[in-house]
């Protein structure tokens, strides 16, 4: 069987689309699936991550003058080119699997005739799409019927975190998972591949106002992130702070960690999976309404819009939080996701 992957990452776009197909491509890999990825080379792409990991990728030209925005996307150019390499490379193909926000049914449609299914990565719910199975991860209230006018009949849904797409490292943390205790010792700090609005500054600026010397900071930060080096620089003027660069251990810092600061990311499941409370402020629109869902269960602390927090929004929230609200989240996160969701969605396409 032979799959193949068209999804970006950049520093404006984040690089949750391609973390989550690359945690999708693995699954199949271990099922003997080939697989291949297309991605455009936009400034803060992740296509040396693939690689290292030894999928084939195809990487599609930028030219900024065309793609002057993180969605500015000629979608007949773009289904142009990834025809080409399934023609070139990759015949027959048995499932495309689109995980991009600028791509419709129309690309869809053109690329119909070079593959056989077509699987759709979407939590927008604001195109049409023509595609045979449909994942969206997240929670919303009317999930079951976000998509009824976007989709064909025929299109099978997998819709909620029972979905959610976690490397097996979470899972296998999770079973490992000692119960919180509600304090706090040990705090991670993480905002996405990209962290566009440098966030992780801001919290780690308002952490050192804390009376806590004590208390353990680890800082992870992605290879799309364009402040890394100032935020290494800072981390080591910090006692008991370490500084963590595009890991691989992701699983052990989050089981590890007593309480997270974060964006609304994919990351949110990551977190959830282990139980792991969290302060999340949310840097994009499609953030929004998963996080508003997910606090209103207790499952996280909602703080805003990141582009509106400063460092003593961030202060006072982390001076504010109790006991009671730390069980309570960890408690309500991991009823939510169990690290399972990758082996269903490889079973439903594979079957």
């Amino acid at each position: 069987m032979k799959i193949i992957f068209r999804a970006d990452a950049s520093v404006q776009i984040g690089t949750g689309h391609i973390m989550r197909c690359l945690t999708l491509a693995g699954e199949l890999r271990e099922k003997g699936v080939e697989v291949a990825f297309v991605c455009r080379e936009l400034p803060g792409n992740l296509c040396h991550v693939l690689a290292s990991s030894g999928h084939l990728v195809q990487r599609l030209p930028y030219d900024p003058g065309q793609n002057s925005a993180p969605f500015d996307v000629n979608w007949e150019k773009d289904a142009l080119e990834t025809a080409g390499f399934i023609n070139n490379i990759f015949e027959p193909l048995d499932w495309l699997v689109v995980d991009h926000y600028a791509l419709d049914r129309r690309w869809e449609k053109y690329l119909r005739p070079y593959v056989k299914k077509i699987m759709v990565i979407d939590d927008l719910a604001n195109r049409p799409h023509d595609c045979d199975l449909l994942l969206d991860q997240n929670l919303y209230k009317n999930m079951e019927n976000r998509y009824d006018t976007l989709i064909s009949e025929h299109c099978i849904k997998l819709l909620g975190p029972q979905y959610a797409l976690l490397r097996p490292e979470f899972k296998e943390a999770r079973k490992k998972l000692k119960q919180r205790q509600g304090s706090i010792q040990r705090v991670l700090i993480f905002f996405g591949g990209s962290d566009p609005t440098n966030e992780t500054a801001k919290a780690l600026e308002a952490i050192s106002l804390l009376d806590h010397l004590q208390l353990k900071i680890d800082v992870v930060v992605g290879a799309a992130n364009p402040n890394k080096e100032r935020i290494k620089e800072k981390c080591l003027t910090m006692q008991n702070t370490t500084f963590y660069y595009q890991v691989d251990n992701m699983a052990e810092l989050m089981a590890g960690a007593d309480l997270a600061v974060g964006a609304g990311g994919s990351a949110t499941w990551e977190r959830c999976c282990l139980g792991l409370p969290s302060l999340v402020s949310i840097l994009a629109d499609n953030q929004y309404e998963l996080a508003n869902n997910l606090a209103k269960q207790g499952a996280i602390i909602y703080l805003g819009w990141a582009k509106d927090l400063n460092v003593l929004g961030y202060f006072e929230a982390i001076s504010k939080i109790t006991n009671i609200q730390i069980l309570k989240m960890s408690q309500q996160g991991a009823k939510l996701v169990d690290g399972e969701g990758c082996k269903r969605v490889v079973d439903k396409m594979l079957n």
